[in-house]
């Protein structure tokens, strides 16, 4: 069994925004799956959905806390599904990683994603596997311009406001590339060994 949890806040307010990436695509590769509608689960505090994809079952969730709490799910879902961590996939954003990449990772530290320190507290452990979006839009170039302006004096622009902003048009366009390259990493991982889709996945 493959455990699939897709980082995100809930609610209308937030769809579309950086910080909802790994939510959304989760969704998506569902969606692309013609998996059953996700919905309520008595046991975990998300929206679960479950597919087999040639002979792996895998299980969906989308956690229903705030993202600083979606450890509460995972750890549920863990429990239900019977999933050990090195089969726990997190899909998330990544501030610190430019608009356009991506990276497949297992068992490293959580760089400061309230959602990922989350889960390594209710999980106990780091060692699981993580989808690291990269949503760094204009940050990486206003914190460049700022150093030639002001030398030393670096003004940075904050991951929380950067987080909740929307994609500008153009780079919608790059992040529809970024989507269907994960949520086809996401179904490789039913023959395939995480890796060997991280050798693909990170280039």
């Amino acid at each position: 069994m493959i455990l699939l949890i897709g980082l995100g806040n809930p609610g209308k307010a937030y769809e579309g925004t950086r910080h909802n990436v790994g939510r959304e695509i989760v969704l998506a590769f569902a969606k692309k799956h013609e998996v059953n509608a996700f919905a309520p689960h008595k046991k975990i505090k998300g929206l679960v959905t479950e597919c087999k994809i040639q002979k792996e079952n895998y299980a969906l969730v989308l956690p229903e806390t705030f993202m600083n709490k979606s450890g509460q799910a995972a750890k549920e879902a863990k429990l239900v599904f019977k999933t050990e961590p090195e089969k726990i996939f997190v899909v998330h954003d990544d501030a610190d990683i430019e608009l356009g990449r991506t990276k497949l990772l297992f068992g490293r530290d959580s760089a400061g994603h309230k959602g990922v320190e989350s889960v390594m507290r209710a999980l106990a452990t780091k060692d699981f596997w993580r989808f690291r979006i990269g949503i760094g839009g204009e940050r990486p170039r206003l914190e460049l311009d700022l150093r030639r302006r002001s030398g030393k004096k670096i003004k940075h622009v904050a991951a929380e406001s950067l987080v909740l902003k929307k994609f500008s048009p153009a780079e919608e366009a790059l992040m529809k590339k970024v989507r269907a390259k994960t949520i086809g990493a996401l179904g490789d991982l039913a023959n395939t060994p995480p890796e060997h889709v991280m050798n693909h996945y990170n280039k």
